[in-house]
Protein backbone atom coordinates (compact mmCIF):
# COMPACT_ATOMS: atom_id res chain seq x y z
CA UNK A 1 0.00 0.00 0.00
CA UNK A 2 1.18 3.47 -0.70
CA UNK A 3 2.05 6.14 1.65
CA UNK A 4 2.87 8.75 -0.78
CA UNK A 5 -0.13 11.10 0.63
CA UNK A 6 0.56 10.05 4.11
CA UNK A 7 4.12 11.42 3.36
CA UNK A 8 2.82 14.62 1.79
CA UNK A 9 0.01 15.54 4.36
CA UNK A 10 2.27 14.68 7.27
CA UNK A 11 5.66 16.53 6.78
CA UNK A 12 4.07 19.74 5.11
CA UNK A 13 1.21 19.44 8.22
CA UNK A 14 4.57 19.32 10.55
CA UNK A 15 6.13 22.15 8.75
CA UNK A 16 2.65 24.48 8.64
CA UNK A 17 2.42 23.11 12.69
CA UNK A 18 5.74 24.41 13.58
CA UNK A 19 5.78 27.53 11.01
CA UNK A 20 2.59 28.99 12.14
CA UNK A 21 3.39 29.47 15.23
CA UNK A 22 5.58 32.47 13.81
CA UNK A 23 3.25 34.32 11.86
CA UNK A 24 1.50 37.07 13.06
CA UNK A 25 -2.56 36.93 12.24
CA UNK A 26 -3.19 34.14 10.50
CA UNK A 27 -0.67 31.88 12.27
CA UNK A 28 -3.00 30.17 14.05
CA UNK A 29 -5.10 29.32 11.44
CA UNK A 30 -1.93 27.75 9.70
CA UNK A 31 -1.34 25.78 12.93
CA UNK A 32 -4.70 24.99 12.60
CA UNK A 33 -4.47 23.14 9.00
CA UNK A 34 -1.26 21.57 10.05
CA UNK A 35 -2.84 19.63 12.63
CA UNK A 36 -5.71 18.34 10.30
CA UNK A 37 -2.90 17.34 7.70
CA UNK A 38 -1.29 15.42 10.45
CA UNK A 39 -4.67 13.75 11.57
CA UNK A 40 -4.88 12.72 8.29
CA UNK A 41 -1.09 11.24 7.59
CA UNK A 42 -1.87 9.53 10.33
CA UNK A 43 -5.17 7.83 9.40
CA UNK A 44 -3.64 7.24 6.04
CA UNK A 45 -0.50 5.27 7.75
CA UNK A 46 -3.25 3.47 9.76
CA UNK A 47 -4.86 2.61 7.34
CA UNK A 48 -1.74 0.99 5.16
CA UNK A 49 -0.85 -1.04 7.98
CA UNK A 50 -4.32 -1.64 8.96
CA UNK A 51 -3.67 -0.72 12.50
CA UNK A 52 -6.84 1.13 13.86
CA UNK A 53 -5.35 2.02 17.33
CA UNK A 54 -2.25 3.82 15.73
CA UNK A 55 -5.05 6.60 14.66
CA UNK A 56 -7.65 6.14 17.71
CA UNK A 57 -4.30 6.69 19.83
CA UNK A 58 -3.04 10.08 17.71
CA UNK A 59 -6.96 10.81 17.88
CA UNK A 60 -7.07 10.19 21.82
CA UNK A 61 -3.57 12.80 21.98
CA UNK A 62 -5.54 15.43 20.30
CA UNK A 63 -8.36 15.57 21.99
CA UNK A 64 -6.57 15.43 25.37
CA UNK A 65 -3.99 18.19 23.68
CA UNK A 66 -6.93 20.11 22.85
CA UNK A 67 -8.77 20.08 25.86
CA UNK A 68 -5.36 21.07 27.98
CA UNK A 69 -5.60 24.52 25.76
CA UNK A 70 -9.33 24.65 26.56
CA UNK A 71 -8.86 24.68 30.22
CA UNK A 72 -5.76 27.18 30.06
CA UNK A 73 -7.43 29.62 27.90
CA UNK A 74 -10.88 29.26 30.76
CA UNK A 75 -8.39 29.70 33.93
CA UNK A 76 -6.85 32.54 32.20
CA UNK A 77 -10.26 34.47 30.88
CA UNK A 78 -11.77 33.89 34.21
CA UNK A 79 -8.53 34.73 35.76
CA UNK A 80 -8.30 37.65 34.03
CA UNK A 81 -12.04 38.68 33.84
CA UNK A 82 -12.16 38.62 37.81
CA UNK A 83 -9.34 40.63 38.18
CA UNK A 84 -11.14 43.33 35.91
CA UNK A 85 -14.31 42.92 37.84
CA UNK A 86 -12.79 43.38 41.14
CA UNK A 87 -10.38 46.21 39.87
CA UNK A 88 -7.60 44.49 41.07
CA UNK A 89 -4.63 46.45 39.44
CA UNK A 90 -6.11 49.72 39.49
CA UNK A 91 -6.66 49.28 43.29
CA UNK A 92 -3.76 46.76 44.41
CA UNK A 93 -3.08 49.02 47.19
CA UNK A 94 -6.45 48.87 48.51
CA UNK A 95 -7.07 45.21 48.23
CA UNK A 96 -6.13 42.56 50.61
CA UNK A 97 -2.85 40.01 49.33
CA UNK A 98 -5.92 37.24 49.71
CA UNK A 99 -7.57 38.41 46.65
CA UNK A 100 -4.30 38.65 44.71
CA UNK A 101 -3.97 34.86 46.21
CA UNK A 102 -7.01 33.73 44.92
CA UNK A 103 -6.43 34.60 41.48
CA UNK A 104 -3.22 33.21 41.95
CA UNK A 105 -4.06 30.28 43.00
CA UNK A 106 -7.00 29.65 40.03
CA UNK A 107 -4.24 30.11 37.46
CA UNK A 108 -1.91 27.73 39.00
CA UNK A 109 -5.25 25.35 39.45
CA UNK A 110 -5.92 25.81 35.77
CA UNK A 111 -2.47 25.38 34.51
CA UNK A 112 -1.61 21.98 36.21
CA UNK A 113 -4.80 20.53 35.04
CA UNK A 114 -3.98 21.81 31.52
CA UNK A 115 -0.56 20.28 32.15
CA UNK A 116 -2.36 17.15 33.29
CA UNK A 117 -4.21 16.84 30.39
CA UNK A 118 -1.48 17.54 27.99
CA UNK A 119 1.39 15.06 29.86
CA UNK A 120 -1.34 12.37 28.63
CA UNK A 121 -1.76 13.80 25.36
CA UNK A 122 1.46 13.36 24.56
CA UNK A 123 1.96 9.65 25.67
CA UNK A 124 -0.93 8.92 23.66
CA UNK A 125 1.03 10.50 20.72
CA UNK A 126 4.35 9.13 22.05
CA UNK A 127 1.76 5.33 21.73
CA UNK A 128 1.06 5.98 18.20
CA UNK A 129 3.98 7.37 16.50
CA UNK A 130 6.08 4.12 18.64
CA UNK A 131 2.94 1.93 16.15
CA UNK A 132 4.22 3.79 13.38
CA UNK A 133 8.47 3.39 13.87
CA UNK A 134 7.63 -0.48 14.65
CA UNK A 135 4.91 -0.67 11.58
CA UNK A 136 7.10 1.68 8.94
CA UNK A 137 10.49 1.00 10.09
CA UNK A 138 10.98 4.82 10.56
CA UNK A 139 13.00 4.83 14.00
CA UNK A 140 13.04 8.67 14.15
CA UNK A 141 8.66 8.02 15.02
CA UNK A 142 9.67 6.89 18.02
CA UNK A 143 12.58 9.26 18.89
CA UNK A 144 9.73 12.15 18.12
CA UNK A 145 7.07 10.92 20.37
CA UNK A 146 9.36 10.33 23.46
CA UNK A 147 10.29 14.09 22.63
CA UNK A 148 6.78 15.07 23.15
CA UNK A 149 6.73 12.66 26.00
CA UNK A 150 9.30 14.26 28.34
CA UNK A 151 8.86 17.94 26.44
CA UNK A 152 5.24 17.53 27.96
CA UNK A 153 6.57 16.42 31.68
CA UNK A 154 9.11 19.13 31.90
CA UNK A 155 7.27 21.95 30.39
CA UNK A 156 6.41 23.22 34.08
CA UNK A 157 10.09 23.76 33.92
CA UNK A 158 9.00 26.05 30.64
CA UNK A 159 12.26 26.54 28.79
CA UNK A 160 13.62 23.04 28.77
CA UNK A 161 10.13 21.43 28.18
CA UNK A 162 9.19 23.86 25.62
CA UNK A 163 12.69 23.33 23.78
CA UNK A 164 12.36 19.86 23.56
CA UNK A 165 8.66 20.00 22.17
CA UNK A 166 10.25 22.44 19.54
CA UNK A 167 12.87 19.95 18.61
CA UNK A 168 10.40 17.36 18.72
CA UNK A 169 8.33 19.30 16.37
CA UNK A 170 11.49 19.23 13.57
CA UNK A 171 11.82 15.53 14.76
CA UNK A 172 8.36 15.06 12.87
CA UNK A 173 9.09 16.83 9.58
CA UNK A 174 12.16 14.71 9.24
CA UNK A 175 10.01 11.48 10.13
CA UNK A 176 7.02 12.17 8.09
CA UNK A 177 10.00 12.85 5.07
CA UNK A 178 11.65 9.66 6.11
CA UNK A 179 8.32 7.47 5.28
CA UNK A 180 8.51 5.30 2.74
CA UNK A 181 6.84 5.17 -0.71
CA UNK A 182 4.90 2.05 -0.56
CA UNK A 183 4.52 -0.87 2.20
CA UNK A 184 3.18 -4.25 1.89
CA UNK A 185 2.62 -7.73 3.91
CA UNK A 186 4.24 -10.22 2.94
CA UNK A 187 4.42 -13.45 4.90
CA UNK A 188 2.28 -12.29 7.68
CA UNK A 189 4.20 -9.05 8.50
CA UNK A 190 4.82 -5.57 7.09
CA UNK A 191 7.79 -5.12 4.76
CA UNK A 192 9.20 -1.85 3.22
CA UNK A 193 9.15 -1.00 -0.90
CA UNK A 194 10.73 1.76 -2.32
CA UNK A 195 9.39 2.91 -5.54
Amino acid sequence: MGLTQAKTYGSVGAILSILGGNIPRVGNLISIIGVVLILLAVKEISLAVNREDIFKDYLVAFILHLGAFFVFLIALVSVIGITVLQGIFWNLAEKELESLGQIIKGLLIGGILAWILFVLGSYYLKKSYESISIETEVGIFRTTGLLYFIGAILLIVFGIGALLIIIGKIFEIIAYLSLPENIKKYDGTWRLRDG
